[in-house]
This record gives structure tokens, C-alpha cells and sequence, in this order.
């Protein structure tokens, strides 16, 4: 039997468990920024928006795929954001039968907002460490995102 105070699992299970909080405040203060900028457009608008911006000429099943979304629920949000003139259905250029998305001027100004206002709000938080923390921070955050998918 592991000893769980050697047990890797066990720590990396803790580990996860004290960034949940700040990761979770930081997902708030990400949300709360597009709510600001747009206050009509859903959580699931802008992931499907940004989705598009990400992928240009994505088709909606690749779509779909990407956000771990239903091809109904994301053509749905799809109809909505090309309603508002953010998004684009467009005729592939490969493929008649194939429809790709793309997000309008409109769209990316939106996105562009909501990006400034994300990097002010975070500003203001950062501000409150000192740069050997921003640093450190930075490294930390960085080395996390080579390992996510």
C-alpha cells in the first residue's frame, strides 16, 4: 500500500484543490469583462465567436467539436450571433455543399473589446503584486499552458 503522504496522486490531487479558488475568481473576472463590453451576448456566444475567430473558415461540425458542443446547440448559437451581424456563414470554397463560419468586422471589433477590457481588468489585479511575483507568475502560468491540450 502507498503511503498517501508519498502518493504523487494524492499531492497533485491537493495541488489542483488550492488552485481551484484563484483559477475559479479568474474565470469570473475573464466572464465578467464580456458581460461588460456586450451584456446581451452569452458565455456560450462568445466561446463559439472566439471558436471561429481561433479556426477561420471552420465549418460547424468542426465547430461544434471543438467546444464539446451539439451540432443543433451550436448551430443555434451560430443563428444568434449571425442575427447580430457578428458572424458570417459563408459557402466553402472546397466544398459547395459545406458551409464555413466567419466572424464579421462587427465580430472582431467585439472580441477585440472584450480582449482590452480582460487585459485592464487583469491589469488592475496585477498591480498588487510586485514584478518579482508578475515574473514568477508569468513562468508558472506559461509552463501550465504547455501541458494543456
Amino acid at each position: 500500500m502507498t503511503d498517501e503522504s508519498t502518493d504523487p496522486t494524492a499531492e497533485l490531487l491537493e495541488l489542483a484543490r488550492q488552485m481551484s479558488e484563484p483559477i475559479r475568481r479568474l474565470s469570473l473576472l475573464w466572464s465578467r469583462a464580456q458581460s461588460r463590453v456586450n451584456p446581451q451576448l452569452s458565455t456560450q456566444q462568445m466561446r463559439v465567436l472566439e471558436g471561429v475567430e481561433a479556426s477561420p473558415g471552420v465549418n460547424l461540425t468542426g465547430l461544434a467539436k471543438t467546444l464539446d458542443l451539439g451540432v443543433p446547440a451550436a448551430s443555434r448559437l451560430c443563428d444568434r450571433l449571425e442575427a447580430a451581424g457578428l458572424l458570417d456563414r459563408r459557402g466553402s470554397a472546397h466544398n459547395r455543399r459545406e458551409i464555413t463560419l466567419a466572424t464579421t468586422g462587427r465580430g472582431r471589433d467585439l472580441l477585440e473589446k472584450v480582449s482590452a477590457q480582460r487585459r485592464s481588468d487583469l491589469a488592475a489585479v496585477l498591480r498588487d503584486l510586485t514584478p518579482r511575483r508578475r515574473k514568477e507568475l508569468l513562468r508558472a502560468l506559461q509552463a501550465l499552458q504547455e501541458c494543456l491540450p
